[in-house]
């Protein structure tokens, strides 16, 4: 064998690059609001939206806040844990390299965003989804300076897909008197303008790449803590509800239409609303005793929007389907997530990792 192809196999097993070109890992590239952030609002510094301070994260790694809005996983954490997928990193995260993106990917969620631009606004900094798109255009610059564009082709078109917004749309936009599009829009006409900019931004994610993609419809959102304890009863806001149902309805006729008119694709919609719902409006079947007020609040003093270190913990935060007046705790995403996986047939994509483990909650 000749001095230079052997020096060529050298280098190639130093650098782990295939002679055949680079290879290409799967990852998972992640746009969301707050039920998938993992760190980006951390640091917005101007953000009202945060999950920094205790007792967010209490259940997970060193138990201190580190960007997920609840005290443990995501359900993107455990979806992708069971599918042998690596966990994507926040964008902002400073540590972040082009390495760290081949090997893992990206997370661009951010708390308070929504499909509209104009949603969460009076959180004063937030991704909506056109900004996470536009920060994904930016990723895909970097790793093409790195590995080269037709490398670069390979790896985004080989990667696993999630968009995960619209609850925001709602409760922080069309249903607070505030936002202009509560008094421009009627329930249908909104729906119709919030699912027309879904699908261009799906249209969007498609020219940049994205193939193998899965789109999260919405739960029952009239059902949060902080839905409840807005009306008189305690009891659900149905027409929020009602809002939601829509939503997935139209949205869910998007996607799939979009996964037959674009090329090589293969789009998917994640109808969550009945695995949700049935949680919610049966807890104790599932082993919670708590599914309409949260595990983490100020008192009597309600809705306190976020945990603070002057909050009080329930007694065990694995019997609460409600972490925080927003969000689901650890063990709910679980069981959702689990649900979900059975319910779509997610499979793994390798053997090699072993699904993260269920946190053990001290009280």
């Amino acid at each position: 064998m000749k001095l230079d192809v052997v020096l060529i196999i050298i280098v190639a097993i130093i650098f782990g690059i295939g002679l055949d070109g680079y290879h290409c890992k799967m990852v998972q590239f992640i746009f969301g609001d707050s039920l998938s952030d993992v760190g980006n609002n951390k640091y917005l510094s101007k953000s009202l939206a945060q999950a920094s301070l205790p007792w967010y994260g209490i259940d997970l790694g060193n138990g201190l806040p580190n960007g997920r809005f609840c005290n443990g996983r995501t359900v993107a954490d455990i979806i992708g844990d069971n599918m042998g997928l690596p966990r994507p990193p926040a964008f902002l995260d400073p540590s972040l390299s082009e390495d760290d993106i081949l090997e893992n990917g990206v997370n661009y969620a951010s708390g308070g965003g929504g499909i509209l631009n104009e949603t969460g606004s009076y959180f004063i900094q937030r991704f909506s989804l056109y900004k996470q798109i536009e920060l994904f255009q930016g990723t895909q610059e970097l790793i093409r300076s790195k590995i080269g564009k037709e490398e670069a082709e390979k790896f985004f078109q080989g990667a696993r897909y999630v968009v995960a917004l619209g609850s925001n749309d709602f409760i922080n936009n069309y249903l607070m008197p505030l936002y202009s599009d509560s008094w421009t829009f009627n329930d249908e006409t909104f729906i119709d303008y919030l699912v027309g900019t879904l699908q261009e931004q799906l249209k969007l994610l498609h020219s940049l790449g994205a193939r193998q993609l899965m789109v999260f419809g919405l739960g029952p959102m009239g059902c949060i803590p902080l839905q409840r304890v807005l009306t008189t009863s305690g009891n659900c806001q149905e027409r929020t509800n009602k809002l939601a149902i829509s939503f997935n309805k139209a949205s869910s006729k998007v996607v799939n239409d979009l996964g037959k008119q674009l090329p090589n694709s293969s789009y998917r919609f994640g109808d969550a609303y009945d695995v949700v719902n049935n949680v919610i409006s049966n807890p104790s079947e599932f082993g919670f005793e708590n599914a309409d007020s949260p595990c983490c609040s100020f008192g009597k003093i309600r809705p306190a929007l976020t945990c603070i270190p002057a909050s009080t913990l329930c007694k065990d935060r694995s019997k609460y389907v409600f972490w925080d007046e927003y969000h689901p705790s650890d063990k709910a995403n679980e069981l959702i997530a689990n649900e979900l996986i059975k319910k779509f047939g997610f499979k793994r994509v390798d053997q090699t990792e072993a699904p993260s483990p269920s946190p053990t909650p001290d009280a």
